[in-house]
């Protein structure tokens, strides 16, 4: 598998999970008398619809990188693991209704305190892999304008 075919099959995996997590939201704000759904819920479907582009940005950049593709599918997979780390943490809130901001100490992910310096490492690790990932692709593109 290539960086831009884990790519594109990301994009529309996050599409799906945004369409389905779409009606989600749509159903809890149906059920609520002032319209509105959890604040998780809303916010994991918006995430996942903006992964779903976010991929095709890093599809195309894997596309035209010069790196081989080895390194264009780690530059690529870094993010991406990221995009549903956080999918899924949006969802796992939606879905316990635990909680309106997962960085509110006690961190709570259920009944479950998460420690402050799991929440702070995670973050760290997130941004490093967000960033870091794109930022070698982002390279691999500007080499191949050089060439």
């Amino acid at each position: 598998m290539t960086g831009v075919v884990l790519a594109q099959l990301s994009c529309g995996l996050f599409f799906l999970v945004g369409l389905g997590t779409g009606l989600w939201k749509f159903q809890a704000m149906m059920a609520n008398a002032e319209g509105e759904a959890p604040f998780y819920v809303d916010l994991c479907h918006r995430a996942a619809l903006m992964y779903a582009f976010a991929c095709l940005v890093l599809a195309e950049f894997a596309r035209l990188s010069a790196w081989g593709d080895s390194v264009n599918l780690i530059a690529v997979a870094a993010p991406v693991v990221f995009f549903a780390a956080a999918v899924a943490s949006y969802a796992a809130h939606g879905i316990m209704k635990d909680t309106d901001n997962q960085f509110r100490r006690p961190h709570q992910l259920g009944a479950r305190e998460v420690h402050g310096r799991s929440m702070k490492t995670f973050i760290y690790l997130l941004a490093a892999g967000e960033i870091g990932g794109f930022l070698v692709l982002f390279a691999g593109f500007v080499k191949h304008l050089m060439a």
